[in-house]
């Protein structure tokens, strides 16, 4: 037998983590070059992970729910079943990369430092080096600590603990403890003093399930993600897609002077075009919604004003702020997953015919409702649509996107009493808001932008002919 182990790839530029949501796989379960064999969560997105080579699973090295470290080992694959070459034991990468003199440096190649030359490009962006990385050791003033490293056949071998003398005895100093990094952090966010606890991970480390059990009223495991009661109140961890989502949040609300400008719209034209296009033979297969025609009147909106498709680039190492106007859209659809709210976008929007876009849109929502949105498809967005009418809310003020410059919300279309040619008649209605960076898009180009888009859907046909 033939087994390699295939490590946690980097599923996006800055994550270092990730968490095991669900494996596809089994032990002793043959599977194929590019299967999926594992679900992971990041920060951003859960994605299923392929198999690297054909084969049969050897062994599953973390059980569903454990954060593992990018490059990491996940899973052993014997690639030649018939062979007679002996089974490696587990190498010491997929045992806990440990810091045990606390926070110290990281070297180049290691999660969390430089990316020199020699990584590989895996998935998205570039995965650990190929060779292995080694972390600089750290002494301390009384006793420098030490990760003693497996090598096979022999089993691992745990760290002598270090002891220092206390008025009720010896105990344990804090840099003799076996834990990752992120399990620290969380230690130090509970309150939870990690000298004592009894570890139950590799060499005895320390894992978040540890440090969870200890904070917990019961003193029960529990899971990483699992909601904690306390009487009648409950704690919900925050991680993943959910803690990415606040950051940028916070991020882009106390960073950009945001203005929110509404606009209510007669839209019984643009209806009426969506069950025109319904009814052609081209388009009968196709699901046609209001935010098709949205998109459209941004598109053509952004054409006629293209400042409003830009990002705010802040002076750095003494170079003037500038402004970053980009003459392609990456349209981002803002969408409400179980795992949280993420945008997802449509590479150059801009370029597609109204059929593609509609395929687009349709395919884009599909895949995020089955929460298989790749880190790549949320990245590098221009221009953000979101769509609150679907709950039935008029509109709202919505925040920037990071790197984004506006934000259009579309409210529900409703049945409403309108001036019509000079009488009131029962129209469509709906109201569209536009939030945007007032360092970039002032009050006039803000206004007219929103115009434009109103004008559209008001009537499409004639802004098609008019501005095209």
């Amino acid at each position: 037998m033939t087994v390699k182990e295939f490590n946690l790839p980097d599923l996006g530029e800055g994550l270092t983590e990730g968490e095991i949501l669900k494996w596809l796989v089994n032990v002793g379960d043959t599977i194929e070059l590019n299967q999926p064999i594992v679900e992971v969560e990041t920060a951003k997105a859960a994605v299923e992970i392929p198999a690297k080579w054909a084969g049969k699973v050897a062994t599953i090295f973390h059980p569903e729910g454990t954060m593992v470290e990018v490059g990491a080992p996940i899973i052993a694959i014997d690639t030649d079943p018939s062979g007679s070459a002996a089974m490696p034991v587990p190498s010491a990468a997929s045992l806990a990369a440990v810091d045990i003199a606390g926070d110290a440096p990281v070297e180049p190649g290691m999660i969390g430092g430089p990316a020199p030359g020699g990584r590989t490009a895996v998935l998205v962006g570039y995965g650990p080096k190929t060779a292995a990385a080694k972390r600089r050791p750290r002494t301390t003033t009384n006793a420098t600590a030490a990760l003693v490293q497996p090598e096979p056949p022999a089993p691992p071998v745990a760290p002598a603990a270090i002891t220092v003398e206390s008025p009720g005895g010896t105990r344990p100093t804090p840099g003799s403890v076996l834990a990752k990094p992120p399990v620290r952090k969380l230690a130090r966010d509970l309150g939870v003093d990690l000298v004592g606890i009894a570890g139950s991970g590799p060499n005895g480390s320390i894992t978040r399930d540890d440090v969870l059990s200890v904070s917990s009223p019961a003193g029960a495991a529990t899971a990483p993600a699992a909601p904690v009661r306390v009487g009648r109140e409950e704690r919900i961890p925050v991680k993943g897609v959910r803690k990415l989502t606040a950051e940028n949040m916070v991020a882009s609300a106390f960073t950009a002077p945001r203005v929110t400008e509404f606009l209510t719209v007669d839209v019984t034209r643009s209806m009426k075009a969506l069950e025109r296009l319904k009814g052609k033979r081209d388009w009968r297969d196709v699901r046609v919604s209001p935010l098709l025609m949205v998109a459209k009147a941004a598109l053509v909106a952004l054409k006629r004003h293209p400042m409003v498709n830009s990002s705010w680039r802040s002076s750095d190492g003494g170079a003037p702020a500038e402004i970053l106007v980009k003459h392609y859209v990456n349209l981002g659809i803002a969408a409400a997953t179980e795992r949280g709210l993420i945008v997802p976008n449509v590479k150059d929007a801009d370029a597609l015919t109204t059929r593609e876009l509609a395929d687009a849109l349709n395919a884009l929502v599909a895949t995020a409702r089955e929460g298989k949105t790749s880190p790549a498809a949320m990245s590098g967005g221009t221009f953000t649509i979101t769509s609150v009418g679907v709950f039935g809310i008029d509109t709202g003020t919505p925040i920037l996107p990071p790197g984004e410059s506006a934000i259009l919300v579309f409210g529900a279309i409703r049945d409403t009493p309108w001036v019509h040619k000079g009488k009131i008649k029962i129209r469509q209605v709906t109201t569209l808001g536009l939030s945007f960076d007032h360092r970039i898009i002032d009050g006039e180009l803000g206004s007219k932008f929103l115009r434009d888009v109103g004008a559209f859907l008001e009537d499409p046909e004639g802004s098609l002919l008019a501005w095209s």
